[in-house]
């Protein structure tokens, strides 16, 4: 899950007064859109003074806009959670820096004073402390899109399905830690899971979230990138889920031309994907399991053909799942799900290996943004991986999947987009011709001397 190498809370901003509070806090507390918080503005002449902020971002003074809100009728209490998130999205050190103190006093929580983690300890105690952090850190990502490209939960459980229960499972561009937290709910938790994130913050967060997901079990999360600098040289991971940065030309081409990761090539500058491909193979056990989150581009570029050629006669790449568009950033591309696994020592290939190609990004095409039905796509493919794995082939479903074998795909191009490989479903049967069921009455000839056209007159010449 890529980060930005900006700060993932954005500039840093002079912060209001944490008894402050902005328009769009104001509209969560009453529950209402930001355009009516606007009308009251406009309407009610006793409504508050901003306090602080810009003319197009106004903060106001908390207590001021409780008291207001109740006396207009608009607010018996103010939720706990509300008011915590505020105390959060308002700390003199910003929302991150809150929210990472949140967790470690979560984690170890002892008496306190201060407003921030006293109001967190007692909610808390009518929730859980994962369930409160999980609460702060979704609202904060959630005012940070801008920053960060994010995993959606929905295609995360997917790809932890799809990689099956593991011990061991590692994430060597982890973001806010989506994926690992996916895996931990996947067929009962893991032993051990690991992160790493070049955002030092983010990685902050990213190790708190585990750990109060996680208490029972061992995680870990550091700072620094995978492919440069990778904090677990020596791991054989049961399982390797990564949505990787798309499109890095500074992935680190020229330093680490010799590396032995390597084995299937030297990825070219513009193939940085591959280079994750590769990364998370060298960090599974034989015969563990990996699922990327790729661009399509990545299936049929000719950078990457002699890669691609490799991964599949040593039958690395097992399936390339094209999704809806929609399923996750950039939503406008129906990205691919890749399936590897690590060739064990002494490997014994089936008669015939295949390779599952699978497209959902047609057939389950939304008709309006988020609208995917989720349940369906994700039992789908799950349930046609499952076979495949299970049985070395599957069927031909046209239009959805097919199994080809890797001999036909190994041509100059290595071309495995799934939709170019699908055979087309088969077309409906014609209708029935209107005039094809209409009964078909001759008459016979008219006599010449009564046809109506042409009168005939014997005597005439």
């Amino acid at each position: 899950m890529p980060a930005e190498p900006t700060n993932p809370t954005g500039p840093a901003e002079p912060r209001e007064p944490a008894d402050t509070i902005t328009a769009a806090g104001i509209a969560r507390l009453a529950g209402v859109g930001r355009a009516a918080v606007s009308n009251w503005r406009r309407r009610h002449p006793d409504f508050p003074q901003p306090v602080g902020g810009t003319d197009t971002s106004p903060t106001f003074s908390l207590p001021d806009i409780e008291t207001w809100l109740r006396n207009q009728g608009k607010l018996a209490e103010i939720p706990l959670r509300e008011r915590l998130w505020q105390l959060v999205e308002t700390h003199p050190q910003g929302p991150a820096e809150a929210l990472a103190r949140t967790g470690e006093h979560l984690l170890d929580p002892h008496p306190t004073t201060d407003p921030l983690t006293h109001t967190a300890t007692t909610l808390a105690a009518q929730t859980t402390p994962h369930e409160t952090y999980e609460f702060l850190l979704r609202r904060h990502l959630d005012t940070a899109t801008r920053h960060l490209t994010l995993t959606p939960p929905e295609t995360a459980h997917l790809m932890a399905a799809l990689a099956g229960p593991a011990d061991t499972v590692l994430d060597p561009a982890c973001g806010p830690a989506t994926l690992l937290a996916a895996a931990h709910g996947t067929d009962g938790p893991p032993t051990t899971l690991y992160g790493q994130e070049t955002d030092p913050q983010l990685a902050r967060l990213a190790g708190l979230r585990l750990a109060l997901h996680h208490t029972h079990h061992t995680s870990a999360v550091r700072t620094g990138d995978s492919l440069l600098a990778d904090a677990y040289p020596d791991l054989a991971a049961d399982a390797v889920l990564c949505h990787p940065p798309f499109n890095e030309r500074n992935w680190g081409h020229d330093q680490l031309t010799y590396d032995p990761r390597w084995e299937h090539g030297l990825p070219a500058r513009t193939e940085s994907e591959l280079a994750w491909v590769q990364h998370a193979l060298a960090r599974l056990r034989p015969g563990g399991t990996a699922v990327l989150l790729m661009p399509p581009a990545a299936a049929s570029r000719r950078t990457g053909r002699r890669i691609r050629a490799s991964l599949l006669r040593r039958g690395a790449l097992r399936a390339v799942i094209a999704l809806p568009p929609g399923a996750a950033p950039p939503h406008s591309l129906p990205l691919h799900l890749w399936i590897l696994r690590k060739p064990s020592a002494t490997p014994t290939p089936p008669t015939t290996p295949h390779l599952l190609l699978v497209d959902t990004a047609t057939r389950h095409r939304p008709p309006t943004r988020g609208t995917l039905d989720w349940p369906t796509l994700h039992h789908t493919i799950l349930s046609t991986w499952t076979t495949f794995d299970t049985h070395g082939h599957l069927p031909t479903q046209p239009g959805h999947h097919r199994a080809l074998p890797v001999i036909d795909l190994l041509d100059d191009e290595v071309d495995l987009p799934p939709s170019s490989s699908q055979p087309p479903p088969p077309s409906p049967p014609p209708p029935p011709h209107p005039h094809r069921s209409l009964p078909l009455h001759l008459s016979p000839p008219f006599p010449p001397s009564h046809h109506p056209c042409f009168p005939y007159h014997p005597n005439s010449t």
